[in-house]
């Protein structure tokens, strides 16, 4: 495999897991009940179906996916500044910082969900670790995971020792101001997220940053082992990778979807999280190394192009995703916030899905890179790239 496949490869998982952030995300844009802990008596069969598909296979899987890759890029940055002979440290400083400041916009703006400011702050701590052997590495992400299911599972523990503090009516109640607050002017749009953010912190410290970075690891050794460049060695690996992923991430995937569809807001609910923070790694790489397989069996065609394009440009993706559903959801445009079922919200999202797949083809054929991959760009290298294709480059 040339060292173009290999690129391709990687920017055609990282197309493919824009997927699965978008089924999340979209959730939490248009509904402001989501994660709420309440179960929406209303919903029809097909509603509960495609709840246990995004619960199991979606929820806690993709940015995992995200968090592998970004570990693995970071070796491709130290690559890129040891070609260009300059200096990896004041290079990628100036990436993390320009990272944090997009993130923190984009929370501002459009979603406090947003996981960049999170990726730039944790991308810093990463450097501490370049050094280090590749066991250790492996330790501590495995460390990382379990001391976070722990957590989780101890929290599950208490919950089930304690009264019952879920008050469907105060969190209606909540649901309705926050929906009136996202329906209204832009200002007011931005301190409902302010107020979201300050919610969403304990759970990014409790779940999300340490499961990110724990990937972090495994992606940095991964990549600084130049792991898909030798197929013929990583090949026996992706199988053993996709049988043991399946084996043990599917029944921890199936446990917390079902609570998180029918037991929402009870210990059960938080116990399946821990016992999905154990596997969902596990199944993350499963879904990784089953990809990888597809993408060299070279019966995908043009469809591997239109992912490594999207891929090329995740972070334009992933900010555009966020726009257009601020659009359609919430004051910015539409309002339709709190007022389609869960299968219309899927079908949007992957109609948008499929509009950003043949935009970045669009794109990348006439532009080195994606609008924001470009500004972050400049910051990183501190000039100012090429960003049109010749025309020897376009053929």
């Amino acid at each position: 495999m040339t060292e173009v496949r290999r690129i391709i490869n990687l920017d055609a998982l990282r197309g493919f897991a824009l997927f699965g952030i978008l089924l999340v995300n979209i959730l939490a844009f248009s509904s402001t009940r989501y994660g709420e802990g309440v179960a929406d008596a209303a919903r029809s069969g097909l509603d509960v179906t495609l709840g246990l598909i995004v619960s199991g296979v979606f929820e806690l899987k993709f940015y995992l996916l995200f968090s592998v890759l970004f570990g693995y890029s970071l070796t491709l940055q130290m690559q890129s500044a040891a070609k260009a002979r300059a200096s990896f440290f004041p290079r990628i400083l100036r990436r993390q910082a320009g990272l944090f400041v997009i993130g923190l916009m984009h929370a501002v703006l459009f979603f406090h969900g947003d996981i960049l400011t999170t990726y730039a702050l944790l991308g810093l701590v990463l450097l501490v670790f370049y050094k280090v052997q590749d066991r250790w590495l492996i330790a501590g992400a495995v460390i990382l995971i379990v001391l976070t299911a722990c957590l989780w599972l101890a929290l599950a523990a208490l919950q089930a020792q304690a009264p019952s503090t879920t008050d469907p009516v105060l969190i209606e109640q909540t649901a309705r101001r926050a929906a009136t607050a996202y329906r209204d002017s832009p200002a007011s749009i931005m301190r409902q997220h302010l107020s979201d953010l300050a919610e969403f912190a304990p759970l990014l410290m409790m779940l999300q940053a340490p499961c990110a970075f724990a990937m972090f690891l495994i992606g940095f050794m991964l990549g600084r082992r130049r792991f898909l460049e030798t197929p013929q060695s990583y090949q026996p690996t992706l199988r053993i990778s996709l049988l043991v992923g399946l084996l043990i991430g599917l029944p921890g995937a199936a446990a917390y979807a079902v609570a998180t569809q029918f037991l929402p807001g009870t210990a059960w609910e938080t116990a399946a999280l821990g016992l999905s923070i154990l596997t969902a790694p596990l199944l993350s790489l499963a879904m990784a190394s089953g990809l990888f397989l597809i993408f060299d069996s070279g019966r995908m065609g043009a469809a591997i192009q239109y992912l490594a394009s999207a891929g090329r440009m995740a972070l334009s993706n992933y900010l555009m995703q966020s726009v257009a559903c601020a659009l359609i959801f919430h004051g910015y445009g539409l309002r339709l916030l709190n007022h389609m079922g869960l299968a219309q919200v899927l079908t949007l999202a992957v109609a948008i899905y499929v509009a950003q797949l043949a935009l970045s083809r669009w794109w990348l054929k006439r532009w080195r890179y994606g609008p924001v991959e470009w500004l972050l760009r400049a910051v990183t290298i501190s000039g100012w790239p090429q960003w049109r294709l010749d025309a020897a480059q376009k053929t």
